[in-house]
């Protein structure tokens, strides 16, 4: 048997393992920590995370970024991520968050951890070629849809109108292969069609955004599981909160351009009045 002293030396083991576990698992901790936070963003998506011309990622969410990091006080290390590659990205602790047009769905809720309130949300359409002549999202049946690998808009528009959707990469990509004729049109959220459509590009002069939007989703933080219910989930949701009461996020919003969103107003209106 364990002698008094014997038993009090293995509690202290056993509290302090359990004590270095919990630190290990508070990403807050860990960030501060380091003087460091790394998000995953995207890098081909304008106006919410895309390249300058100096090669430089900008966008309204490398802003929210880049406010998390001032709050806490860190240097800021972009990441770029894709749909298909962001969820495992923050699982192997590549990255500490997402904030990366991620919509917040029930499946995805058993891989990360979304923060409250979202910061953000689309619908699902389609950009395609007006000789196309698109009027009915029953028009896209039997027909080859570009997609990006780990959307869920694909899913949705294979099995409502049985489309034949074409899985690439990232945007550009999905992109290049609708002004080759692979695909009759493409599909991904509402906001960066319209982005696009409405920066008067040429090469996008004789496309349309024909349909009426679906199924819109929120966008929100990623963080791991462990994380969303800890100190560094309820600080994402703090400051979340603060950017809907304030109006910071209708402010960017109007910095980048970007078509007036209802949800945001919404939100606005929901915390400005707490």
């Amino acid at each position: 048997m364990l002698s008094r002293f014997g038993k009090w030396a293995v509690a202290l083991v056993v509290l302090t393992l359990a004590c270095g576990h919990a630190m290990a698992d508070d990403t807050l901790a860990k960030v501060k920590a380091a003087g460091k936070i790394a998000a995953g963003v995207k890098n081909d998506y304008r106006p919410w995370g895309f390249l300058d011309p100096s090669g430089q990622i900008v966008g309204m969410e490398v802003d929210l970024a880049k406010d998390i990091a001032k709050r806490l006080g860190v240097e800021l290390q972009l990441v770029p991520v894709v749909a298909a590659n962001r969820m495992e990205f923050l699982t192997q602790g590549n990255i500490d968050m997402i904030i990366a047009t991620m919509s917040d769905t029930p499946e995805r809720r058993k891989v990360v951890g979304m923060i409250e309130p979202q910061y953000y949300a689309s619908a699902t359409n389609v950009l395609a070629p007006k000789s196309a002549h698109l009027h009915a999202w029953t028009d896209l049946t039997g027909k080859k849809v570009c997609g990006v690998q780990g959307a869920f808009y694909n899913r949705g528009v294979e099995q409502k109108y049985q489309a034949d959707i074409v899985s690439f990469a990232g945007v550009p990509d999905a992109l290049k292969a609708l002004q080759a004729g692979t695909c009759i049109a493409f599909v991904y959220d509402d906001t960066f069609i319209q982005s696009t459509l409405s920066a008067k590009d040429p090469q996008w002069a004789d496309y349309e955004m024909p349909l009426k939007s679906e199924d819109p989703q929120p966008w929100a933080i990623g963080v791991r599981l462990d994380d969303v219910n800890g100190p560094f989930g309820q600080f994402l949701s703090k400051t979340s909160e603060e950017w809907h009461r304030t109006g910071y996020l209708i402010d960017l919003e109007k910095k980048w351009g970007i078509t007036p969103s209802p949800f945001l107003v919404e939100m606005h209106n929901k915390y400005a009045a707490k």
